[in-house]
């Protein structure tokens, strides 16, 4: 750490408030608080480190609730930024924990870190690199190859990095034959989309290795898992004209004593949906400012040509 920060004048804290422009006196009392206490708990040790973040946590305790004093990591984040930005701190301890753990929030850092054991809660976030299995360069590979032959490779990718984190997790398995591999894979769940998902992995690594030496013969697709699969997928189902009045009755009579227009907003959203085809999120968002009565229409989606969801519903 440079000897730009922490400084004994707290000047760098002052300028960065000013840089905040924060308008209530209250935010700006509360962000000098965190910040203060934060640079003498940082003035105590030799370097900015993740044991200035634990000791931070362990003091800021006593004064706040778990609640708040998350929330309020959220401002040591911001200030830590600011200070890697202007070259007052050689390197931010949140950003080397988030990149030691793989991930890409700085919360789940602070959340580990304030638990009783931080280092056995760091260990278990840690996530495995993407494809850094024995076969992870490989597969790699041939995501780069086909996406620089035009294909999206988007889901294709995502089944090949769930295999290779399944590999990192399982080391003993790295010297085994790809067929073995794929059995403990296999193994590991057994959902019929599971199945189908482990189709697909033989399918792409039978593409990748195939790419690699083409002597090797092609692989006959199994096409049980997905026929089982589709078995147990649910059959729409078609709503009668009878079936939209039952509804339409049931919900005009729903018992609601306590919430007397709850019957009759039921009643109107269900005949919106069933008359003008809204979408849930559509009906959920309308509001009184959507409703236009001089033209008897509702206005639902953002007034906009590239939105084809902004129309009018006539109301009678």
């Amino acid at each position: 750490m440079t000897a730009r920060w922490p400084d004994p004048n707290r000047t760098t804290i002052g300028r960065y408030l000013a840089s905040l422009d924060l308008r209530s006196m209250k935010s700006q009392t509360c962000y000098r608080q965190v910040l203060y206490g934060f640079q003498d708990v940082v003035e105590r040790h030799s370097k900015l480190s993740q044991d200035v973040l634990v000791a931070w946590l362990r003091v800021s305790a006593e004064c706040w609730a778990a609640t708040t004093l998350l929330h309020r990591t959220r401002i040591i984040d911001r200030f830590l930024d600011h200070l890697l930005e202007t070259g007052a701190i050689d390197r931010n301890p949140v950003t080397v924990l988030r990149e030691a753990c793989n991930i890409k929030q700085c919360m789940p850092v602070w959340r580990v870190l304030a638990s009783r054991d931080p280092e056995k809660a760091l260990a278990e976030l840690r996530r495995p690199q993407p494809f850094g299995s024995v076969l992870g360069g490989v597969m790699a590979e041939h995501v780069l190859l086909m996406r620089n032959r035009g294909y999206k490779y988007s889901s294709q990718s995502e089944r090949l990095l769930r295999f290779d984190h399944f590999l990192q997790l399982n080391p003993a398995l790295q010297d085994q034959p790809i067929g073995v591999m794929l059995e403990h894979w296999t193994a590991k769940k057994a959902t019929r989309n599971h199945a189908v998902e482990c189709e697909n992995l033989r399918r792409i690594l039978t593409k990748v290795f195939s790419h690699r030496d083409p002597s090797i013969p092609p692989r006959r697709p199994d096409p049980r898992p997905q026929k089982e699969v589709v078995k147990h997928w649910r059959k729409p189902h078609i709503y009668s004209p009878a079936d939209v009045r039952r509804m339409l009755d049931i919900a005009r009579s729903y018992p609601s004593p306590r919430a007397p227009l709850r019957p009759l907003s039921i009643y109107a959203m269900l005949l919106l949906a069933y008359c003008a085809g809204l979408r849930r999120g559509e009906l959920a968002r309308l509001n009184l400012g959507d409703v236009d009565l001089q033209s008897d229409t509702i206005r639902f989606g953002k007034p906009s040509s590239s939105k084809p969801g902004f129309c009018h519903c006539p109301i009678a």
